[in-house]
């Protein structure tokens, strides 16, 4: 059963959690953090992208950034920008978006439970990513951004939500830049946290990595190696806790994960179109945007047309978790025999884009010249990412696409018994 637990949380006052809190990490590259942090120095930026405070060009990776990082996390707290809770709390984090609301428990997740699959995960991590994520776990000894868990939909924990957000009003309650909504309550009854703490751990076998597998494997790793540095270890350090949001599966939704390749493999148009007929309806849609209806149907633009491409029956297998998959069915038929594009994860001849930015950036990118056809997919469902996950299985990269993110800076997680 999953492990969740309180802790004392790292929050900043009412009157700086708009400047404060930032969008993640992972999103933004060091131009865009500068720009978005300019003239703020409250946003948490100036921690989990500290190269934004030296010298353009500078390696985002190296000594002079990390030590940046905890010379401006220390700042944060001593300034008071961030204050620690004098009682261990559950919180309550809920996002807003296109009229959809969806509300997770904020609470500190096992290490053990990430090493013996009580947490669950889909993708691969990046070891270089996964480093420099360690790294800032354990140069600040503390978890500054939340990763993104879901678990299976739990009628007792939905009440409990509805009853703290109808009995006291959020502490923090913003829209942000981006146009989404933001609220965030604290739990501090005992007999709550308790009930919802003896949930996880008696009736949730399992709990789902959503979003931030690379923070999660750091997490999970500092703790470890902080565990084998005690001799005089116990399991309860606070050390052996990292902090997630933790949301309900059927209050999710994935959102599609687009493709690009820089060219058709020496092709010429007619001739790549003619290949795909092999293993695809094909239907030219014309000038005006088509975006893919169901499973196995996809949207190609290719020299200033979009078209429906349908997979044929017999071309897949839906009877298996990663077959049914329309990445799989993308990789197999399209990106691999006929455009020679082989490991996503190395491959510089293709480019993903998340759904979230429109399919007219994949028109935009290819009538640029950058790119020479994209391929739009129908989403992925929760469903399927938790049976790929209860299965052992792993998705391809790229997969995945949630939508809000969460906003870092509202609750920092301390690793400081």
């Amino acid at each position: 059963m999953a492990i969740v637990k309180a802790f004392k949380g790292l929050r900043p006052p009412v009157e700086l959690v708009t400047k404060l809190a930032s969008r993640p990490y992972d999103v933004l590259n060091s131009e865009e953090a500068r720009t978005e942090a300019e003239g703020n120095p409250y946003s948490l930026l100036h921690v989990t992208k500290a190269e934004i405070d030296l010298p353009r060009g500078i390696d985002e990776h190296g000594d002079e950034v990390y030590n940046k990082v905890v010379e401006n996390f220390t700042a944060f707290r001593s300034n008071g920008w961030l204050v620690k809770d004098s009682e261990e709390k559950l919180y309550i984090y809920a996002q807003t978006m296109d009229g959809r609301t969806q509300y997770g428990i904020v609470g500190c997740t096992h290490i053990d439970d990430y090493f013996n699959n009580h947490i669950k995960k889909h993708e691969l991590t990046r070891k270089d990513k996964e480093d420099d994520r360690m790294i800032h776990v354990r140069i600040t000894n503390a978890n500054v951004e939340p990763v993104f868990f879901s678990y299976p939909a739990h009628s007792r924990i939905d009440e409990i939500v509805k009853d703290v957000i109808t009995s006291q009003s959020p502490v923090y309650d913003f829209v942000a830049d981006e146009g989404f909504g933001h609220h965030f309550w604290i739990i501090d009854n005992k007999a709550t946290i308790t009930e919802i703490v003896d949930i996880f751990d008696k009736q949730i076998p399992s709990i789902y990595v959503a979003d931030g597998h690379h923070r999660t494997a750091a997490a999970a790793r500092v703790g470890l190696e902080k565990k084998e540095l005690n001799p005089s270890h116990t399991g309860k350090e606070e050390y052996n806790y990292f902090m997630a949001v933790l949301f309900p599966d059927n209050q999710l939704k994935i959102i599609d994960y687009n493709r690009l390749v820089k060219d058709l493999n020496g092709l010429a148009n007619e001739e790549f179109i003619e290949s795909l007929g092999k293993s695809f309806t094909i239907e030219k849609k014309g000038t005006e945007i088509y975006k893919p209806n169901a499973l196995h149907n996809f949207s190609m633009y290719l020299d200033g047309n979009w078209y429906s491409l349908t997979a044929k029956a017999g071309t897949y297998n839906d009877n298996d978790p990663i077959g049914v998959l329309d990445v799989t069915i993308l990789s197999q038929l399209i990106l691999e025999p006929i455009l020679n594009v082989g490991d996503l994860r190395t491959s510089k001849r293709i480019d993903f884009v998340g759904g979230i930015r429109g399919l007219g950036e994949l028109s935009k990118r290819v009538d640029s010249g950058e790119h020479k056809v994209a391929f739009a997919l129908y989403a992925v469902s929760m469903k399927q990412l938790i049976d790929i996950a209860d299965s052992g299985n792993i998705m391809p990269p790229k997969t995945t696409w949630f939508e809000p993110k969460l906003r870092s800076g509202l609750v920092v997680h301390s690793l400081e018994d």
